[in-house]
């Protein structure tokens, strides 16, 4: 692992090698409760198996990057998109085209990073990408909430250690916050131009159908991937 300080906070990273001459690198967004760790191999397999470098990074307050003191508004998934993640493109990317992949949370922020059409940007892969809040999705986070305060949920702290608690309910209380139920970013699909996979598991527990339905009915460049038998994680 390596990191870089943006904007006072310490970021792990880590970039894997090129198989093939020069293609443009997979940049890999982790979900709300993730982190490089939580990826496990599939960043190293994808990028073996597409020939492309990659670069999976633990985003401020998760996983072993610097716990993050800024409160969660409506708009957290577009400070990310916005502004955390092209600064980190710029310092570790400069003028290279890229592709992003990004999963639940992951894939929010680079749907919302497409729609500024990044003239380097080459495409997105979604897994499991919310563009609206639902019931079924409010559900399952109240499910998870439940687990999480009777223990279930300790092996997290393998991953984000101490943060552990902040980072959990940073995402459990933003999104069953009376103002996060008013969150939807459907009026900024039709704007992306690259080509988007979106990619959702059929028995995904945060979100029905209508979420990749969306996606791939308002982007004009876009096509959608259902996984059978799978829940929220497609990748694995």
């Amino acid at each position: 692992m390596k990191h870089l300080t943006v904007e006072g906070l310490r970021l792990e990273y880590r970039d894997i090698a090129a198989t093939d001459v020069n293609p443009p690198p997979l940049v890999l967004r982790h979900e709300g409760l993730g982190c490089v760790a939580m990826w496990r191999d599939f960043p190293r397999l994808l990028c073996e198996k597409t020939g492309c470098p990659g670069l999976v990074y633990d985003r401020p307050g998760y996983g072993r990057s610097s716990p993050s003191a800024v409160p969660r508004t409506i708009n957290y998934l577009h400070h990310e998109a916005l502004r955390d993640l092209p600064t980190v493109l710029e310092r570790l990317l400069p003028a290279t085209p890229y592709f992003l992949v990004g999963h639940s949370d992951g894939g929010s922020i680079a749907l919302i990073h497409a729609s500024e059409t990044p003239p380097r940007l080459r495409g997105i892969i979604t897994e499991a990408a919310h563009v609206f809040v639902e019931e079924e999705t409010l559900a399952g986070i109240r499910d998870a909430t439940e687990a999480f305060a009777a223990g279930k949920l300790q092996g997290l702290s393998a991953y984000h250690g101490e943060k552990t608690e902040a980072v959990f309910r940073a995402w459990s209380d933003t999104w069953l916050s009376g103002f996060f139920r008013h969150w939807n970013i459907e009026y900024l699909l039709p704007s992306i131009a690259c080509p988007v996979l979106a990619v959702q598991g059929a028995e995904d527990q945060y979100g029905t159908l209508a979420q990749v339905d969306a996606i791939a009915g308002k982007i004009p460049a876009a096509v959608k991937a259902m996984v059978d038998d799978c829940g929220h994680v497609p990748h694995r």
